[in-house]
């Protein structure tokens, strides 16, 4: 790399596509959430694969910055902080929606959660503790942090794979 090449930053390629297929997501959640079909995990994972989509846009962005090279290292890192990005704007958008926009919306879920656990067929005390669990999850500071970290964790998951696959190292002797 000669001095008048600048390599970009990929933490700036990272938050500029973490925010905006954030808000994609959070379009899509909004979507989801006002059709009163959060409980539908099929429909729920298609987030993950608008996470996917931004993962590679980010990364294939950052290779046309720099000449057509990416380190593993370096997809690793921008997929992360994405993914990272991507959670907290969706962790904070689902707490305003359920504690502003819709109050209800979380008591909905739960009681369709309630109804799935007794077609199971699990006992009172099987579905007392489930509601118990549910009820610490909707704290404000729980969905942001929640939100954040599962997406932080399945982010990297998938930033190893895609890294590994858009990798275009630049030769050492050049």
């Amino acid at each position: 790399m000669t001095l008048s090449e600048k390599q970009p930053s990929v933490a700036s390629v990272a938050l500029k596509y973490g925010a905006i297929f954030g808000l994609i997501g959070i379009i899509y959640q909004a979507i989801i959430m006002i059709a009163d079909l959060g409980d539908n995990r099929w429909l729920s994972s298609v987030a993950y694969i608008i996470l996917i989509i931004g993962l590679v846009v980010a990364m294939k962005n950052y290779k046309e910055l720099n000449f057509g090279y990416m380190s593993y290292g370096q997809g690793l890192g921008l997929g992360t902080l994405l993914s990272a990005v991507f959670g907290f704007f969706t962790g904070i958008f689902t707490w305003i929606y359920t504690s502003f926009v819709d109050t209800g919306y979380m008591g909905r879920i739960i009681e369709k959660q309630r109804e799935q656990m007794i077609e199971q067929g699990l006992s009172d005390e099987q579905i007392d503790a489930g509601m118990a669990m549910a009820q610490n999850f909707q704290g404000p500071l729980t969905m942001i942090l929640g939100g954040t970290v599962i997406t932080l964790i399945i982010g990297f998951i998938l930033s190893l794979i895609i890294a590994a696959v858009m990798k275009n190292s630049r030769p050492e002797f050049e």
